[in-house]
């Protein structure tokens, strides 16, 4: 989030908008603001490669306070805004920051937190007044100065795991000695990849915590362009933002996509796309039917990737691609690509095996070695997240699940993912989820859980009807033995389906697969 050069060349154009309030920072007040921040931290003892976390929601704050440590030599840690005090607590002490900035929604839970965590020197709160624990960030920055360090070095973000199977991890690249102006060459890889130009307008629907979105809005700065960032997402609002600001480019997930094809056609029908160039959809494989929809609907501009958070490779395919191949999610574009089974030896073309790529940026799990090594082949020259999927003839890569998701069901290996995009594409269902459930004859067996539409009422009859749709379209041994509901299933604003909290539930004291 280093402006550079448009600091000065536009110092009026806002760099940021809120969505919501319409508050705005030009070019002029964020390089202010982010220099009187990196003066302060360093002030207060932290050094290059040193640690600071931030816990807040989107806000009008967030990018000084990430944008502070990328001009000072500094790892800056993004957590998750709607975690507990305790799991907080975890990634502080985890991540060895030294300073947390949080925001007035989020002190009382950052309080509870910083009690177990004896290494924060400070507390800061961007929108809050200063006691005895935090100090407000405007009345602490007020008296240092808005020029740059005499000697402003690249800081990067160490950002963790979501979580979704485990205890979070917190990914570290080597932080390079940099001007901030010399990005490491994955974030220059990006910004190719995303087509990323002078003065365009970025539309954030996604949680700034997340790294997706992170690394979106740190180059749309980069390049001088104006980000919108949403403060949650609203599928209706999200629509009248392009047309109101005349958006470039977007990246979202594809339970973003789901919610904005289920909005009354008249909704859908005076959306003005028009200056969408680019959108760019991750973090999760998007259903065939639901991609195709959304093609149809917006044109050639979709573009999906895969990339592991770590880095360690990346495939992508544009709409016509897509098209050709559907439910792929591209061919390599940086890393070398691996299918491989359980003894490391090479699937054949459509076989599914572990995702493993030849590491295309270095990495380490922070403070966790013995996850670090879990990660890497014997030969350490290869890396994996755990994700399963397929090679077809024209090297197209296909996502069927994670590993540690797959249910066992009388020997025989079924993968929840296939179900779950079908589901979705039902009119009834607002969100689904598939896991595997103890059964004393088969081990396992599989469930869903149905978050349905507002106005649907969860019945026996909903059950008999999903139950005939999904046997319509899977074979038997992926169809869910029983359905149950749920007002609101625990889905990520990132997109991501906190799945293990719904499966422990079913599992009480018996040893959960997923770890």
């Amino acid at each position: 989030m280093y402006p550079g050069k448009f600091a000065t060349e536009n110092p009026d154009r806002p760099a940021y908008i809120m969505a919501s309030s319409g508050e705005t920072v030009t070019y002029r007040e964020y390089e202010a603001r982010t220099n009187k921040l990196a003066h302060f931290l360093q002030q207060n003892g932290l050094t290059q490669g040193d640690h600071y976390a931030i816990f807040m929601e989107n806000n009008a704050w967030y990018f000084e306070s990430c944008g502070s440590g990328e001009r000072s030599g500094l790892y800056y840690t993004c957590i998750n805004s709607y975690l507990t005090a305790e799991e907080l607590a975890y990634i502080i002490n985890n991540s060895e920051a030294k300073i947390l900035i949080t925001s007035e929604a989020k002190r009382a839970i950052a309080r509870e937190a910083l009690k177990s965590c004896p290494n924060v020197i400070m507390g800061i709160v961007v929108n809050g007044e200063t006691d005895g624990q935090f100090v407000n960030l405007q009345e602490a920055t007020a008296e240092y100065p808005s020029a740059p360090l005499e000697n402003e070095r690249l800081g990067l973000s160490m950002l963790y795991s979501s979580g979704t199977t485990g205890q979070p991890k917190g990914i570290l690249r080597p932080m390079p000695d940099n001007h901030p102006l010399e990005q490491i060459p994955l974030y220059n890889f990006l910004q190719g990849l995303w087509q990323y130009r002078e003065n365009m307008v970025y539309l954030s629907p996604a949680p700034l915590y997340h790294s997706a979105p992170q690394a979106a809005c740190n180059f749309a700065i980069r390049f001088g362009g104006t980000v919108i960032i949403m403060e949650k997402f609203d599928p209706e609002q999200y629509l009248e933002l392009i047309s109101k600001y005349k958006v470039t480019h977007s990246q979202l997930v594809p339970t973003m996509f789901s919610r904005m094809l289920k909005l009354p056609a008249e909704v859908r029908e005076r959306a003005d796309l028009s200056s969408l160039e680019i959108a760019i959809h991750a973090a999760a494989p998007c259903p065939t039917q639901v991609k195709q929809q959304m093609i149809e609907w917006w044109g050639p501009i979709i573009h999906e990737y895969y990339g592991a958070t770590e880095g360690l490779g990346f495939t992508a395919c544009n709409s016509e691609e897509w098209l050709s191949h559907p439910g792929s999610v591209g061919k390599v574009l940086l890393g070398e690509l691996h299918i491989l089974d359980d003894e490391m030896n090479p699937c054949p073309v459509e076989t599914p095996g572990t995702v493993w790529f030849k590491t295309a940026t270095q990495f380490e799990y922070f403070n966790d070695p013995a996850r670090t090594k879990d990660a890497l082949s014997p030969d350490g020259t290869m890396s994996t997240v755990g994700d399963m999927g397929y090679i077809d003839k024209d090297g197209f890569l296909y996502l069927t699940d994670r590993a540690s998701f797959m249910i066992v069901s009388g020997g025989v290996n079924i993968y929840p993912q296939e179900c779950e995009n079908l589901l979705i594409t039902h009119p009834k269902v607002a969100d689904a989820a598939v896991f595997g459930v103890p059964n004393e004859d088969f081990g396992e067996e599989v469930k869903a859980v149905i978050q349905p539409m507002p106005d649907v009422v969860p019945d026996d009859g909903l059950s008999r009807e999903l139950d005939l749709f999904c046997r319509e379209h899977l074979s038997p041994q992926k169809c869910p033995r029983t359905f149950d509901f749920e007002d609101q299933l625990p889905r990520l604003p990132t997109g991501k389906l906190y799945k293990r909290l719904l499966r422990d539930r079913y599992w009480g004291d018996k040893k959960s697969r997923i770890v």
